[in-house]
């Protein structure tokens, strides 16, 4: 089941302009504010009616400006899940959960509640009331509403921004296994880059409007080309990788380039996947195998690729035997090495800069 989204709109003193498919899986729009990411979205699920765009799912036209067909958001059956959770006060947890289950069309079977309760694990919140729930649970009860309404396709606006980090850290292990696990189109809005590198299949960049990168989020963000227009801060590279086990209180994980990379403070079970997101300011470069260093993390690589950054600085593409890092390091510091394209080296990396 495929999402497919052609719009076009002004919106103030840009247009949005935008068009590209979502298939199932998590795609995130990601770009600074005012890019146009919550406008793209309002348009997806009817809350906007744009001035020209076609919207499909498969093989159903829920929006073609050109043949005025405009179907309303209440009949899209697109789950949405705002900032803010917007749960009825009035209501106990489990009703409204149930809530969306009114509007389904005659001939669909709604959901059944005990898998969806158990995987945003909210089970021990269903005779609650919203008053009595942390952010953090009223966001999963808001999740797991908009997944109760069975619906065609999952909308999410930042769902995360309202919430403060130590609820992000509640939540997101809970949003992880929904990305996972739900097979149908997901649009998850953010500009939080760690937060799309931790969720998305692939991203779909905006910029003033218009889409400026589109692609898989492992290869998306691990180009020299994108840290330009994300900033300094940003910018890195995403590590797909397999819990092998622990030793003194490290994870030991293997890339799928046979790589085995240590961190701390990662609990899971033997055998995971997990995806990895690396600053790119959190790499250095060695010429020679580094000795008498405290990180852990040393892969020998080639550099593929260096490109001035901002600031006197220079952004390193590393090919580490298939895995893709970044590197922003000074241009005094690329100078000083006789650093070029072609030369081996070796990443050093810090290991408190990976983080699930």
């Amino acid at each position: 089941m495929t999402l497919a989204i052609a719009i076009r709109h002004r919106l103030g003193a840009i247009t949005l302009d935008a068009r590209f498919e979502a298939p199932p899986g998590v795609t995130a729009l990601f770009g600074r504010s005012g890019s146009g990411k919550t406008s793209l979205v309002s348009a997806v699920a009817g809350l906007l009616s744009p001035e020209e765009g076609r919207v499909s799912i498969e093989d159903t036209v829920l929006l073609d400006t050109a043949s005025r067909i405009r179907v309303p958001a209440h009949r899209r059956r697109f789950g949405y899940v705002f900032q803010e959770p917007r749960l009825f006060p009035h209501l106990t947890v489990a009703q409204n959960l149930a809530y969306g289950q009114r509007f389904l069309p005659r001939g669909v079977r709604p959901e059944p509640l005990e898998p969806i309760v158990d995987l945003l694990g909210i089970a021990p919140l269903v005779n609650r009331r919203p008053a009595t729930l942390s952010g953090g649970e009223r966001q999963r009860v808001a999740i797991g509403r908009a997944l109760l309404s069975s619906p065609r396709a999952l909308l999410m606006d930042e769902p995360l921004s309202a919430l403060d980090d130590e609820r992000k850290a509640d939540i997101l292990p809970y949003l992880e296994r929904l990305c996972r696990q739900t097979r149908i189109p997901i649009l998850y809005v953010s500009h939080a880059l760690q937060e799309i590198a931790l969720l998305a299949d692939r991203v779909v960049m905006l910029e003033a409007g218009r889409v400026v990168a589109e692609g898989p989020v492992s290869t998306l963000l691990s180009t020299a080309t994108l840290a330009d227009r994300l900033g300094r801060k940003e910018a890195g590279a995403v590590i797909e990788a397999v819990l092998e086990g622990e030793e003194d209180g490290l994870a030991r994980l293997r890339t799928a380039t046979g790589h085995m990379l240590r961190i701390p403070g990662l609990r899971a079970m033997r055998g995971a996947p997990i995806r990895l997101f690396v600053p790119a300011r959190d790499v250095m470069i060695a010429l020679d195998h580094p000795q008498g260093l405290s990180a852990l993390n040393i892969l020998p690589a080639t550099l593929v690729e260096m490109k001035p950054s901002e600031e006197g600085t220079v952004d390193l593409t590393l090919d580490c035997a298939g895995t893709r890092l970044l590197s922003r390091i000074t241009t005094h510091s690329a100078r000083s090495l006789g650093l070029t394209v072609g030369l081996p080296l070796h990443a050093v990396i810090k290991s408190v800069a990976l983080a699930r």
